[in-house]
């Protein structure tokens, strides 16, 4: 019987293509389930160890109720991937003033919040910028807190002024400059759904510049307490019963 004799170059050709089909499947493979575990992770929310909501309505002589925030808003942190917030007005009747707070927690892509700041949002709600200052408060607990002071009009005949205390709390620190959190480790998404890995924007408006540094001061150390400090530590877990409640946040 005659020798079939097997080019070693076509041997190659076949050996090598096999080889760079099964890599593009395993290669697609690892995609598939990549992309399914990012998906997973944008889809849900990642949570506070205490939600937001449990924020306390009573504060000393401060009492809140829940405000509503404009749907162009919330549809602005669900795209964003804000994971919890809390919207509401304290009044001090002993001093008849009252401030607006709302605060914003994002880690699922702590980046989010590009963007979301009181020089955009403001303007483009009819509001004219007229001044901001660097400037800080002392809370309760003698803590300093470093923050910037924006100031608006509204031009007649509906004129308005409103005063926005605005700072942001990166992994426990604060910091006032949105360059802090713009890389792009920040943009990435939060895989490991580590609560510890984000960025808060705090932001206390009211008429009057003394009532949003007064009612800042009284805030502080509470709120502070529910967002995880530089070691990734919550302290606010005497408020939790009151979590039962919330509903806030996108959870």
């Amino acid at each position: 019987m005659p020798r079939v004799r097997v080019c070693s170059g076509v041997v190659s050709v076949y050996l090598v293509g096999g080889l760079a089909i099964l890599l593009l499947m395993l290669a697609g493979g690892v995609y598939r389930l990549s992309a399914s575990r990012i998906r997973q992770v944008l889809d849900s929310a990642v949570c506070l160890p205490v939600p937001l909501a449990a924020f306390p309505e009573q504060v000393g002589s401060w009492t809140g109720r829940e405000l509503s925030i404009p749907e162009v808003v919330k549809d602005y942190m669900q795209d964003n991937f804000a994971d919890d917030y809390v919207s509401r007005r304290y009044v001090n009747d002993s001093a008849g003033t009252w401030v607006d707070l709302y605060v914003v927690y994002c880690a699922s892509r702590p980046g989010s919040l590009l963007g979301h700041k009181p020089l955009v949002c403001y303007p483009g709600n009819g509001w004219i910028h007229d001044q901001s200052t660097e400037s800080h408060i002392e809370s309760v607990s003698g803590r300093r807190i470093d923050c910037l002071i924006h100031r608006f009009h509204k031009p007649a005949p509906t004129y308005q002024e409103t005063t926005v205390l605005n700072f942001y709390v990166l992994d426990g620190q604060i910091s006032l400059r949105e360059s802090e959190f713009s890389g792009l480790f920040d943009r990435l998404p939060n895989l490991k759904n580590n609560p510890a890995r984000y960025v808060a924007q705090v932001q206390i408006s009211s008429v009057l510049e003394h009532s949003v540094t007064n009612a800042a001061g009284e805030f502080a150390d509470i709120l502070l307490a529910f967002l995880p400090d530089e070691n990734g530590q919550v302290y606010a877990y005497e408020y939790a019963p009151a979590a039962t409640d919330a509903v806030n946040g996108f959870q």
